[in-house]
């Protein structure tokens, strides 16, 4: 074997390390920006129905969903 054609290898070995390497963290990056998105929402106690509902985050006040009265969200 050349001194050139180990190099060669361990370059593409290098190579096929790193693609998957960026992969792995852009999947993760975008999975975890994707589930916090969805994980983070506002619980709403309407006090005319008694009924719990949940809008996404920075939505204030929102109608209910049952009888329509509008409603703040819940503290806790």
């Amino acid at each position: 074997m050349s001194p050139g054609y180990t190099l060669d290898v361990i370059l593409y070995g290098l190579l096929v390390l790193g693609g998957f390497g960026f992969l792995w963290v852009y999947y993760d990056r975008r999975d975890r920006a994707f589930y916090d998105a969805e994980r983070r929402k506002i619980t709403f106690h309407c006090i005319r129905c008694d009924h719990l509902y949940t809008e996404k985050k920075g939505a204030d006040p929102v109608p209910c969903p049952k009888c329509g009265h509008v409603n703040t969200r819940l503290k806790f």
